[in-house]
């Protein structure tokens, strides 16, 4: 009997619906895998900001990690806001105890609107025990930085971030470009450990509805090494995804609003000039 790949999101949960689990799971459901999750903290959040954040206890994630790992035969997971060391800690302990691959990190540091979502004394547990466990991590530009203490002005310090980056373990990093200053492109830079590179390039979109794309992005590369794909076609996959979920928008809420999820799937990635992506490797 054939299965479903199953996938995990390790996220707060966006109250808002455009971020988060709320937007992982949209992501996974449009991908055709199976989606599962752990909650790490609520926050009452719209497209305007997040105005409160409620984490949950170590135990109760720990909790929630077991239940999924006892059940559920994971092809690939995903963290996205962790928030705190303990929790990190317990995600960690259970990528371990129960052997999961395919680890994706997006390292989920501030909102659009400027909330920290990730404390500062986690910043080193993040770097010292769950990116060497991570097949790729996902940072922005100012997540990169954050996480090197390089200013990311150019090609060749958008690389050495990415050296740095995999300095720490993990096996490889994308470079997400929305936050460059290019205003005519978007290009997303991944690195391998064998020093192998690739340029996702694609047509900026100007458009305030962006609210969640570091985490839909994240989930799409997800479901695609869930469902066997190679990593390189998991992120080309992905921008694709993403490029159609901010051509498509739906002009929901005041402020930042979320990505339209569905734009791929109903086959809105060929319709426009806007959504091609050019290779370079």
């Amino acid at each position: 009997m054939k299965k479903t790949p199953q996938t995990l999101t390790i996220a707060g949960s966006d109250s808002g619906g455009g971020a988060g689990i709320q937007a992982d799971l949209k992501t996974f459901q449009e991908l055709d895998v199976y989606g599962t999750s752990v909650i790490t903290a609520v926050t009452a959040q719209n497209t305007t900001g997040v105005s409160a954040i409620y984490p949950m206890s170590p135990q109760a994630v720990q909790m929630q990690l077991g239940a999924v790992g006892s059940d559920f035969e994971l092809a690939a997971l995903k963290t996205g806001m962790l928030f705190n060391s303990e929790i990190i800690k317990e995600a960690v302990a259970a990528i371990r105890k129960f052997g999961w691959k395919n680890i994706v990190v997006d390292p989920v540091m501030m909102a659009k609107g400027g909330a920290d979502l990730l404390q500062q004394e986690a910043v080193d547990a993040l770097k010292t025990q769950l990116l060497p466990l991570a097949l790729l991590v996902t940072p922005n530009i100012p997540e990169a930085e954050a996480l090197t203490g390089i200013t990311i002005t150019s090609a060749a310090s958008r690389r050495y971030a990415a050296e740095q980056i995999l300095g720490l373990g993990a096996k490889a990093v994308v470079i997400k470009g929305g936050h460059a200053v290019n205003t005519e492109y978007a290009e997303d830079y991944f690195l391998q450990t064998n020093g192998e590179s690739v340029l996702y390039r694609s047509i900026r979109i100007v458009t305030d509805q962006t609210h969640g794309t570091g985490c839909t992005f994240a989930a799409a590369v997800t479901a695609e090494l869930a469902k066997g794909q190679q990593l390189k076609d998991a992120i080309f996959t992905a921008k694709q995804f993403i490029q159609a979920a901010l051509s498509e928008p739906l002009n929901i809420g005041k402020g930042h609003g979320p990505t339209n999820h569905a734009a791929y799937k109903a086959g809105m990635l060929g319709k426009k000039e806007v959504n091609k992506i050019e290779v370079f490797q």
